[in-house]
């Protein structure tokens, strides 16, 4: 475990995953506990796909190829070098067991910096291979909701910096359709309701705003969650479980209609040989 620390503000990372365990500011944690009873994890990295492919699995050079769930990643070791006080750098190198379910050599690495009440996580991609390299890399983080225990879930919302309603994608058994449903904000705010999620994510695509306020008119406490580069975004919870999450994707889950080949898959990154790829997103804490 990697220790970061700024100030008042306090994170941890497991090399497992690479994943955030906690996030404290002023000793208040904002980062969803990973209670087993809802859901087991904190803020899993995905890569190098997101969400489910059809049939679980891809196609790339005549050959079939089978991933779970949002990909490897979070569930590999990490190599930790912490960079100072306030910042670490995880990194995940392809090998024999990654090459076998998808076929590109790879350096993958997530970047944590603090800067007073700010975490900033960036992920880097590097094609270490002879061909263009096909992927998708996005995050997970959940975040406690309520903050402050006297609340409850609705006295939360979510405010966007630059959308009237939004388009939600419907799910099918994990992948996307072409049918979208409208949600209408009020005043670029989105009530936090537990039913929101009952039918799985809010999957969010091209959306204009670049930040999202999770706040209560009731509570000092919240954050701001900032994510410019992805094109796509989801919102989950799972049921009645008292936490958000608030998803920044490059990338997004096979479509009912595609036809398995990555090369054709929305939203698919693509690196040529030798080059580096990297996005960041931040959650400012109040």
């Amino acid at each position: 475990m990697i220790q970061l620390l700024d100030g008042k503000l306090l994170v941890a990372i497991n090399e497992k995953g690479a994943e955030l365990q906690t996030v404290q500011l002023n000793g208040l944690e904002y980062l969803w506990q990973a209670d087993t009873s809802f859901w087991a994890k904190h803020s899993p990295v995905l890569f190098p796909i997101i969400g489910e492919l059809k049939d679980g699995a891809f196609m790339y050079n005549n050959k079939e190829y089978k991933l779970s769930r949002h990909g490897f990643a979070r569930d590999r070791m990490f190599v930790a070098e912490q960079l100072s006080q306030k910042a670490a750098i995880f990194t995940l190198q392809s090998d024999e067991a990654t090459l076998m379910v998808y076929p590109f050599p790879f350096i993958f690495q997530v970047e944590y910096a603090l800067t007073a009440t700010t975490v900033a996580c960036t992920y880097h991609v590097k094609n270490i291979g002879e061909h263009i390299m096909y992927f998708s890399v996005g995050g997970h983080p959940a975040f406690n909701v309520p903050l402050n225990k006297n609340l409850k879930y609705k006295d939360y919302a979510l405010e966007f910096n630059d959308d009237e309603a939004l388009d939600r994608y419907l799910l099918h058994k994990g992948l996307t359709g072409n049918e979208t449903e409208k949600i209408l904000l009020q005043n670029k705010t989105l009530p936090l309701e537990p039913s929101l999620f009952y039918t799985d994510a809010i999957v969010l695509k091209h959306i204009k705003s670049n930040e999202i306020k999770l706040f209560s008119n009731n509570d000092v406490h919240g954050l701001k969650f900032k994510f410019d580069g992805f094109p796509y975004f989801g919102i989950w919870a799972a049921v009645d479980a008292p936490f958000v999450c608030l998803e920044p994707w490059c990338g997004i889950a096979d479509n009912i209609f595609h036809d398995q080949q990555l090369i054709h898959k929305e939203g698919i990154n693509k690196l040529s040989p030798g080059e580096h790829w990297q996005r960041t997103w931040s959650i400012e804490l109040f």
